[in-house]
């Protein structure tokens, strides 16, 4: 079978079986969030936390709900990572304390929903952090994504209220009943595959060339699934998810891209569910499908079609690649994981072809919506709704209006700010680390990248950093050493308000909305469930990116490409 063959037979098997789960899932996921019933276990934790399940937020005590939970996260990681010097061998694996810089920017990162490492998860973590610090943090920080787009949607579904349903609900139930019986029967999946599940030690084994190398153990699997069910990305081990015992072979490879798309598109489901109009949730899916079908067709092309004869016989661009992956099945991995915020890796970035790097960063650098991280990317494509239908309206001289509720001068400057945080964060970092990374460089470490930040492939390194931990995306181009104080620091401060900002503004957009009177609907109404929208959506999405890129993009990927 040739290679183009397989990586297109491989894309129609993910194709059909996300097609099969969607409308279950979504169906599920939407009763789950509207149900009036809580479960023993979630009345237990209720009663721990000392929360009132049933009591109504307005957006202003839903978001401190969030900020708060987030901090206890971040204190509760960063303090684990700073005393595993302290604890048992058994737990540490004789690891010692991470530095300051380093722990904050992990705890920001897995917190954020990044995962971007600066560290060798196999040289640094011990069992205690690995399983009580970042694999929690996979569950959590999940379903705190998932609360943030419930209640945008109960925005749009309400009215005359302020109320957007109760944080602590909606964050135990996303986590009790979705995403742990989904990593409970992936993880099986994954050992069944051989991936690896134990708390064993390091072991010393023998290598083909001679000599001897330490090998971990671990938790590996359940840490594995969560971590792309979750869209949170990272790695047990530095390869991350090239690594043999984190992705052993050609199926285990299809089924984490599975577990990471599943989430995000089936939320367009219960979207629709929720609202009363599955139409609705189709128009949005529909947008996410042409631009995560296009982007992932054109990073196969440009890995495949590449000239020289060692390229050809290879059957593509297989430097950085794996060869039990291929060509056609890395790239999928490589547009799916930059069009959410999962980040986790089969293939080395750095190596791909000049273009496909650059679809790599303009993949991130739509903010992630294609269909984007689980809860972040709904909840990211429904602003951008917003802002395709006020557009529609400047071109008719009508009020825009969305799901019966109009978009007025509030919420578009919502929308609006929304969609500037995230560039803003990405070319304010990027442009100061250029800028400072000549002499003298050792007041803030600022060097560290393979190539010390020169030609365009060095600044494709520096942008697609800050765009990955401002998108919360956590991937890496994988030539950039981050573990410096600047960038430990930089691409920390990036991540958390990458992360809490959008949300700020979003449940604000939220309240507003759940306040309204609804409109009917009349024959000057756009039709937001039909093709035309999903196409304005789509041209939206694109020419706002565009803009707002092309010049960062100039300097970097395209530069390199063209040369």
């Amino acid at each position: 079978m040739s290679p183009v063959l397989s990586g297109v037979l491989q894309l129609l098997a993910l194709i059909a079986a996300l097609a099969l789960s969607y409308r279950p899932l979504g169906d599920y996921m939407a009763r789950v969030y509207s149900s009036e019933k809580h479960l023993r276990a979630e009345k237990l934790i209720y009663r721990t936390i000392g929360a009132d399940p049933d009591a109504g937020m307005r957006w202003p005590a839903y978001l401190r709900g969030i900020l708060a939970f987030s901090a206890v996260g971040v204190l509760f990681l960063y303090l684990l990572q700073r005393i595993q010097g302290i604890l048992p061998d058994s737990l540490s694996l004789g690891f010692t304390a991470i530095s300051p810089d380093q722990a904050f920017n992990t705890a920001a990162s897995f917190v954020a929903n990044t995962n971007w490492q600066s560290y060798s998860g196999e040289q640094a973590m011990g069992h205690a952090v690995q399983t009580l610090g970042l694999a929690v943090q996979n569950f959590v920080s999940a379903a705190v994504g998932m609360a943030v787009a419930v209640a945008l949607v109960r925005g749009f579904a309400r009215s005359r209220t302020g109320e957007l349903g109760n944080f602590w609900a909606d964050l135990v139930r996303g986590t009790v009943r979705i995403l742990i019986p989904l990593s409970v029967i992936g993880a099986i999946v994954l050992v069944a595959c051989g991936a690896i599940q134990n708390f064993s030690g390091i072991h010393e084994i023998g290598r083909l060339t001679g000599g001897t190398q330490q090998v971990n153990g671990g938790a590996v699997a359940s840490q594995e699934v969560i971590k792309e069910l979750g869209t949170n990305g990272g790695g047990y081990f530095n390869a991350n998810s090239a690594h043999p015992f984190e992705n052993p072979n050609a199926f285990s490879n299809l089924f984490e891209i599975f577990l990471i798309l599943v989430i995000p598109f089936a939320l367009t489901r219960t979207f629709g569910k929720l609202v009363g109009n599955v139409r609705q949730g189709y128009a949005i899916l529909a947008a996410m499908g042409v631009i995560w079908l296009g982007f992932t067709a054109l990073m196969m092309w440009t890995e495949y079609a590449h000239h020289g004869p060692a390229l050809q016989a290879a059957g593509g661009a297989m430097e950085g690649k794996e060869q039990r992956f291929g060509v056609g099945a890395s790239a999928i991995f490589a547009t799916t994981t930059t069009l959410t915020s999962t980040g986790a890796v089969d293939s080395f970035h750095s190596s791909f072809t000049g273009l496909g790097g650059g679809l790599t960063l303009l993949s991130m650098m739509l903010g992630e919506i294609a269909p984007g991280g689980v809860g972040s990317g709904l909840y990211g494509m429904l602003v951008m709704a917003i802002i395709a239908v006020f557009i529609a309206g400047l071109m008719v001289g009508r009020t825009p209006e969305y799901l019966g509720k109009k978009i007025g001068t509030r919420e578009i400057k919502l929308a609006a700010c929304y969609i500037l945080i995230t560039p803003t964060l990405v070319l304010g970092f990027t442009a100061l680390s250029m800028a400072l990374s000549s002499p003298p460089e050792s007041i803030l470490n600022v060097k560290g990248n393979s190539v010390d930040g020169s030609g365009a492939h060095g600044f494709s390194e520096v942008l697609y950093a800050f765009t990955s931990g401002a998108n919360n995306n956590g991937s890496a181009f994988a030539g950039l050493n981050a573990n410096t104080p600047w960038y430990n620091t930089t691409i920390g401060l990036a991540m958390l308000l990458g992360r809490f900002l959008p949300m700020v503004f979003v449940l604000a957009l939220a309240g507003s909305l759940a306040e309204q009177t609804p409109v009917p609907e009349t024959a000057g109404t756009l039709r937001t469930e039909k093709p035309l929208f999903a196409g304005l959506l789509v041209g939206a999405i694109l020419i706002i990116t565009g803009l707002t890129y092309f010049p960062a993009l100039a300097l970097g990927p395209m530069a390199e490409g063209l040369s």
